[in-house]
């Protein structure tokens, strides 16, 4: 009998939907302050997951959400870099 892994489900700051870990981008502040993207779900810090979404980046470059979120400044490459993944994950 096949075993039913739990998946682990995250919460989009950007629409609030439940989804699956593997289908969010995780977004890290670090103690010092930097603002990363956490591509393997490890980085210590604090974290904050994205829908792998247009639309939900672009609702959270708009409302500020990330900045409030992680309590930091998000630059705006940040947001490029997560536009970008999300067009090549697209593409696979």
């Amino acid at each position: 009998m096949p075993s039913k892994r739990k998946v682990p489900l995250r919460k989009c700051i950007a629409t609030n939907e439940m989804k699956e870990k593997k289908e969010m981008v995780r977004i890290v502040r670090s103690k010092e302050g930097v603002v990363s993207i956490d591509l393997t779900g490890k980085k210590s810090g604090r974290g904050a997951y994205l829908s792998k979404d247009r639309t939900a980046i672009e609702k959270a470059r708009k409302k500020n959400i990330l900045a409030s979120h992680l309590q930091a400044a998000v630059d705006d490459s940040i947001y490029q870099e997560l536009l970008e993944l999300v067009e090549a994950d697209q593409v696979k």
